[in-house]
């Protein structure tokens, strides 16, 4: 199949499959023409994982009650107390705000591609696919994705970061125990840009006064 076949299947873009692809999520070959293919079975395969990642529905706090738009937020950590923590510390935030979570990078990346989150606060050291790979895969030239807001928390100092690769450039980093209030700042901030990014461009001119009338 080719990535496009892919994506139809799966019924995400293109520039998702590529994404999965680049980062392992989706096995892939190159033809002698250098053109992706993707095995039917594996793209199968994705379907139900990535079925029983979605099945875990999203949280959304009361403020979401609201007709604004709620910031759309993906947590990505392997430790079930601080999925749970974060999930009730978020019904509290006075802004609209719809909350996913995942286990470890690669279901981090079926949910990236899936709902394309707003922000992503995600740990590093994770079973399986880790932050590190994770956020690599987001921060390539050209993935369609650079645009999310990346948020790290990990017990990892920087100096062990820094040993391990370092993270890529425009990632918040915050060291554990987490700072609930830091990381609301910067989800509030987030939201109240994108609410006026997303507002409608009012009309002038006398056709606008036309209609007004």
């Amino acid at each position: 199949m080719t990535t496009r076949e892919a994506g139809e299947v799966l019924g995400v873009a293109v520039r998702t499959v590529q994404l999965w692809v680049e980062s392992g999520v989706l096995p892939a070959w190159r033809t002698a023409g250098g053109h992706r293919r993707i095995a039917r079975s594996a793209v199968e395969k994705l379907i139900e994982a990535r079925a029983h990642v979605i099945a875990r529905p999203a949280i959304v706090n009361e403020a979401s009650e609201s007709k604004i738009r709620p910031l759309k937020l993906l947590w990505v950590e392997d430790d079930p107390s601080q999925l749970k923590l974060f999930s009730l510390m978020v019904e509290n935030w006075k802004f609209p705000l719809e909350l996913t979570t995942a286990i470890n990078g690669f279901e981090g990346l079926l949910r990236i591609g899936q709902l394309r989150p707003d922000m992503v606060v995600t740990d590093l050291n994770m079973p399986g696919m880790d932050g590190f790979q994770m956020l690599r895969s987001l921060k390539k030239p050209g993935s369609g994705f650079e645009e999310i807001a990346l948020v790290v928390v990990s017990a990892l100092s920087k100096e062990d970061v820094a040993d391990r690769g370092g993270l890529p450039e425009g990632i918040t980093f915050f060291q554990k125990p987490i700072s609930f209030p830091e990381i609301e700042a910067l989800a509030h901030d987030l939201h109240s840009k994108l609410s006026k990014v997303r507002q409608p461009v009012r009309k002038s001119g006398p056709q606008a006064s036309a209609q007004i009338e």
